[in-house]
């Protein structure tokens, strides 16, 4: 049986924007070990790093050898983000299959993140892109939008600024333009207003959606976007992440919670959710103390639960509710 319903990719971001944005540093082995896990469970593209330097992010000091190793899993997409054209170099000669570029739509949060004005990113992505046209051709290249719907430092950030943006991005000659909730300012209304306007300007270029969830509005924020048909949304497994430079803006969508809200409506991701959950237990080994969030995995599948393409569930099903009380 297949859906009716499009394939939703989840572009699992947790290697990437989780673990740069806690104090704790992943065990390179547990990360390789995660990274495994994460693909086993149906996980199409995985961002699992990020080219920057040691001293300013430990946590991704192995980043070379991350991108290695998940290079050599089958059918893996391997993404990595970075901040400007040296990082791009490496991510090129490294091998990677698509290297986000984080473009701030405001000049405060460029000026914190990457130390640029929004003008002179302008002009870093339309090098990393000649760099990649003339000779790595083969790598695809996604503008992230970053504080698109709002932003901690600036404050309100109009449609008509992120536009802007979205549009010199498109100028510049990247792949894709995605647009992301950095400072979790976003809600439905918005996103839905968005990301049309997104799709009428910049056509094919249009791409997927990174919501945090620091005011509660992940979920809501993602169906808005299924809604006005995105088809790729980040997530980051157990909820970890975060932008250090927009301040109060922690944790991602959780991937375990979005791969039960898409396959219950009936999208196919391909994700084992079992598996899936399965996989926290290296985060729980390799970051002891740390904070995982989500919900899926206490309340686990629903009885009766089926996967939108007719797999079948990999564990046993649940028998119910065995709290005693029930409301």
């Amino acid at each position: 049986m297949s859906t009716s319903r499009p394939q939703i990719l989840i572009s699992e971001v947790g290697p990437r924007d989780g673990l740069q944005s806690i104090k704790s540093i992943m065990p390179t082995a547990a990360k390789l070990r995660w990274i495994s896990a994460l693909a086993a469970s149906g996980l199409k593209e995985i961002e699992v790093g990020s080219f920057v330097p040691p001293k300013l992010l430990p946590q991704m000091a192995d980043i070379r050898e991350v991108v290695a190793h998940a290079l050599s899993i089958p059918g893996l997409q391997v993404a990595v983000l970075a901040p400007n054209l040296r990082g791009s170099r490496s991510a090129f000669e490294a091998g990677v299959h698509k290297v986000t570029l984080p473009v701030s739509v405001t000049n405060e949060h460029a000026l914190a993140n990457i130390r640029k004005t929004t003008g002179q990113l302008i002009e870093e992505v339309r090098n990393i892109v000649a760099l990649r046209d003339e000779q790595f051709p083969g790598v695809q290249i996604e503008a992230g939008m970053s504080v698109a719907f709002g932003c901690t430092i600036a404050g309100t950030v109009t449609d008509d600024q992120t536009i802007r943006m979205c549009r010199a991005m498109a100028e510049c000659g990247v792949d894709e333009i995605g647009l992301s909730d950095t400072s979790g300012y976003a809600n439905p209304v918005q996103v839905r207003r968005l990301f049309r306007r997104l799709q009428s300007e910049v056509g094919d270029k249009a791409g997927g959606a990174h919501f945090h969830n620091t005011r509660g509005q992940g979920l809501a924020n993602v169906v808005a976007a299924l809604d006005v048909g995105v088809t790729t949304i980040d997530s980051s497994q157990a909820g970890l992440g975060g932008c250090p430079y927009a301040p109060g803006a922690t944790g991602n969508i959780v991937t375990e919670d979005l791969a039960f809200l898409l396959e219950a409506m009936g999208y196919d991701t391909g994700v084992d959710i079992d598996k899936l959950v399965s996989a926290r237990a290296i985060l729980a080994e390799g970051l002891p103390g740390e904070a995982l969030y989500g919900h899926v995995q206490d309340a686990g599948l629903p009885k009766g639960f089926s996967y939108a393409d007719g797999r079948a569930r990999s564990a046993p099903q649940p028998e119910g509710c065995l709290s005693g009380v029930a409301q």
